[in-house]
């Protein structure tokens, strides 16, 4: 019904891009609605990243990370647009 976890698939961790095993990782939903999961694809921590995360209120969050082109563009142009944008986040709070 729900899959074996003992598979071995392998994911991509969106923090460091280190590949580790799929039982090893924690699911990301950048829509906020882990439990909804028709016709979704998951983006994944590796457990380091995930501990790593900062605990404070993700608003802005996704939509920041979609401007930015999270998934979509190189890690360097990535990590430039969101900084840019959570700069003029910031300033505008």
């Amino acid at each position: 019904m729900f899959g074996s976890r003992t598979d071995r698939q392998t994911v991509t961790c969106i923090g460091c891009g280190e590949s580790v095993a799929r039982s090893d990782a924690r699911e990301y939903d950048k829509h906020g609605n882990r439990w909804e999961r028709h016709e979704k694809e998951f983006e994944f921590f590796c457990t380091d990243c995930f501990s790593d995360l900062c605990r404070q209120p993700r608003e802005g969050l996704e939509t920041t990370l979609d401007a930015a082109g999270a998934g979509e563009t190189d890690r360097e142009t990535f990590l430039e647009r969101y900084r840019e944008l959570s700069e003029e986040r910031n300033v505008e709070r």
